[in-house]
């Protein structure tokens, strides 16, 4: 059984959360009438959802939650919490686990959870596009945060999405209690076992009881997505639960190393997974997978081993990025969408940061600086109407490579990545992009920038003029080629147009 509860207690001030503490994080059941094979080989019903509780005001983050700082109200938004109690299994394969992704499953456990998730929706329901994005929030920073929230809110406030932020796993409501124990005290999480089927029971939420967790908006699409760790669960999320489960419409798999996480582990039987993992081909959902530079060294390339059905399957992968960046970090959590974000980002190329946050040591190198945020706009949208309406992505080349172990990278004269989907940052530069290289160990994840000298800069572009046609024609290039929404294209176009660079 699973219960939605209101978020208890009235309304407190959000607490706004340093970027650098949640971040530095991010390296590396069913629905009604669902069945799944047991430990005996019969077949087992799950039970039907329940869902009981109306929406009281504004949620609580309090240090519990990153994702943006600013007042959602003035970008159309609002937000809204809830608790949700139930019972989730855990599973064990019922046969070893294999690369391919082609897993069979059986439920173990049973315990009983209470978690929560947050929800942005617009506030006026003629803007929602009919889409949830279901979040599976990253851990590995100690508490909950949401990337992808982060990274690409621009665009799914710009084309109404609503979004779902899931506390699937223990450390996130372990810190929501321990941050604030009077708010949290009724959450319980059984163990990271039972994740995946809290995941699923999150996502089965979102449509039987819209009026309550959506305040009335009809879904019409459920899409997952997730970041980094919560990238490697998805994984194996989509090899082990979807095809038993059936609750999401498609798949964002973001940053994900070419691996899949335990199926089961400690204190239940600990089952991991095979490395490389990669996406079953026999899903029959969308999945865009999208990989930086530095995750496709880290995987060893190995993401690119999908032998399966194309037509439900994309790899982007992009040049000139990092797992995750200055857009990210220091840009992202103020953005509104109102084109200062390019403008921020820009300069950032001409003079980037060492640190990823003012309460955190220097990297060795600046961190990257390149244009991530915007091609993952264009990934968002293009899953999104493959999702709905059966329009595929296109697919990008790889990014060029001169050896596979250990992953090396062929390079322009610029010293960027060839291959790959392209932004204005790397085919109109100012600076060497890169996704590998950095320390300590923690500025591994957040990629280099080299500057170029201004008489580097004044031999590419002998004046400004000449630097915005080359931005611009890069720009219109990706627009073209599918890997730049029009709405970026104009931000980004009207960054250059207002930058000092020449």
């Amino acid at each position: 059984m699973l219960r939605v509860d209101s978020h208890p207690g009235g309304p407190m001030q959000r607490r706004r959360l340093g970027v650098a503490a949640a971040i530095i994080g991010l390296v590396v059941p069913m629905f009604a009438g669902a069945v799944i094979s047991t430990a005996s080989g019969a077949l087992a019903a799950t039970p039907a959802v329940k869902v009981t509780g109306v929406p009281v005001g504004s949620p609580t983050f309090n240090g519990t939650l990153y994702s943006t700082t600013f007042d959602l109200s003035e970008v159309g938004y609002e937000s809204s919490q809830y608790f949700l109690a139930g019972t989730a299994h855990s599973y064990v394969p019922a046969h070893p686990l294999t690369t391919d992704g082609r897993w069979s499953v059986m439920t173990g456990a049973s315990a009983p959870y209470t978690t929560r998730i947050a929800v942005y929706r617009p506030v006026d329901p003629r803007q929602f596009n009919g889409t949830v994005l279901v979040e599976w929030l990253n851990v590995t920073g100690g508490v909950d945060a949401g990337p992808e929230w982060t990274l690409s809110h621009n665009e799914l406030v710009r084309e109404g999405f609503a979004w779902v932020g899931v506390s699937a796993q223990l450390v996130g409501v372990n810190n929501a209690k321990k941050t604030d124990p009077g708010e949290y005290r009724p959450l319980s999480h059984p163990g990271d076992s039972f994740s995946y089927d809290i995941f699923s029971q999150a996502g089965e939420v979102v449509r039987a009881d819209a009026a309550t967790v959506l305040g009335g908006l009809t879904p019409r699409a459920v899409i997952a997505a997730g970041e980094s760790q919560s990238a490697i669960r998805m994984m194996t999320y989509i090899d082990a639960v979807q095809p038993v489960a059936h609750v999401y419409d498609g798949f964002l798999v973001h940053s994900q190393f070419g691996t899949g996480a335990a199926l089961s582990q400690a204190p239940q039987p600990s089952y991991p997974a095979p490395k490389p993992t990669t996406v079953r081909s026999d899903l029959g959902v969308p999945v865009l997978e999208f990989e930086t530079e530095t995750d496709v060294s880290g995987s060893k390339l190995a993401d690119r081993m999908f032998v399966g059905d194309p037509s439900n399957f994309r790899l982007w992968e992009v040049a000139g990025s990092s797992h995750y960046d200055y857009y990210g970090l220091i840009v992202g959590p103020t953005d509104t969408g109102n084109g200062q974000g390019a403008a921020e980002n820009l300069s950032g190329m001409q003079f980037p940061p060492r640190s990823p946050g003012a309460s955190l040591p220097s990297c060795v190198m600046p961190i990257n600086t390149g244009g991530t945020h915007w091609v993952l706009d264009a990934a968002i949208s293009w899953l999104n109407q493959w999702v709905v309406n059966g329009t595929r992505p296109p697919q990008p080349p790889y990014l060029q490579t001169t050896s596979s172990s250990p992953v090396a990278y062929a390079r322009d004269a610029s010293g960027n990545v060839l291959g790959g989907v392209r932004s204005p940052q790397v085919d109109a530069p100012i600076a060497t992009l890169g996704g590998v290289g950095n320390s300590p160990a923690f500025c591994s994840l957040f990629g280099t920038t080299v500057a170029f000298s201004f008489s580097q800069v004044a031999s590419l572009y002998p004046t400004h003029a000449q630097f915005v046609s080359k931005w611009e024609q890069a720009a219109q290039g990706e627009a073209l080629a599918g890997y730049l929404v029009p709405a970026d294209v104009t931000e980004l176009d009207n960054a250059a147009a207002a930058s000092w660079i020449w």
